[in-house]
């Protein structure tokens, strides 16, 4: 089993879905899609306490049971894009918070930086519409231990991952490769460069057939680059503990 920041310990629930439990004990969910996430165990679909959600935005497969979650985890803040945040306040979650990309606040402990992302950032209502839902997002979440992780949420290459990867220096990356609409492998292997990080862990892929990055293509890649960074395969319901 892999090595990763001593006490923090990161579940994949499929697709785009990450517990994080962290040193003091608390539960942050990101991007919370679960009860119809076709990669997600039944094991994992009863979720009765986090104590944050964090939102990179609005499209079914991130926040599809956000409200539903927050009603019955009772999480103490669901964070988001501003106007992500007016949605789930409509929506009657109180506890919700907004900020905007640059930001930095404390979330139970963990010090959370609010980043760019490279993708739309639609919300489509039960009836179909599609609502306006500010822009997607990505995080940079640094435990009470100082480990940190580059949540991209999903998202293209940008040459700014390099500037993050300066400023923040990130221990570990969770990164999309499916392709189609996030990044590819091989985009992702640039990024874990520019990043500087040594160790990833892949995600947004295999979930439906459309998405046909895989990480083996992403070792390949950062092999063929001659850059060292750990691929950390994860299987739906697996922990690293």
């Amino acid at each position: 089993m892999s090595r990763i920041g001593k006490g923090v310990r990161i579940t994949w629930y499929g697709h785009a879905t990450f517990l994080y439990e962290t040193p003091g004990g608390k539960r942050i969910m990101v991007d919370p899609w679960v009860y119809n996430n076709p990669a997600c165990p039944d094991s994992l679909k009863n979720i009765e306490r986090l104590d944050a959600m964090l939102i990179t935005h609005g499209h079914f497969d991130h926040i599809g049971d956000a409200v539903q979650i927050a009603r019955q985890a009772r999480p103490n803040v669901v964070l988001a894009i501003f106007e992500t945040y007016l949605w789930l306040n409509k929506k009657g979650i109180d506890t919700a918070m907004g900020m905007n990309k640059g930001g930095t606040v404390e979330v139970e402990g963990v010090r959370v930086t609010m980043l760019d992302a490279r993708h739309s950032c639609g919300i489509q209502e039960d009836d179909g519409s599609v609502i306006y839902g500010g822009e997607a997002v990505g995080y940079l979440l640094e435990f009470e231990n100082g480990f940190r992780v580059y949540q991209s949420g999903d998202t293209a290459i940008f040459g700014d991952m390099r500037l993050y990867g300066e400023l923040f220096r990130p221990d570990l990356a969770v990164l999309p490769i499916g392709d189609l609409y996030t990044m590819d492998p091989r985009q992702a292997a640039y990024a874990c460069e520019m990043l500087g990080v040594r160790q990833v862990i892949p995600s947004h892929y295999g979930t439906f057939p459309a998405l046909t990055g895989t990480p083996g293509q992403l070792r390949e890649e950062l092999a063929g680059r001659g850059y060292q960074c750990e691929v950390i395969e994860l299987k739906p319901g697996e922990t690293i503990d």
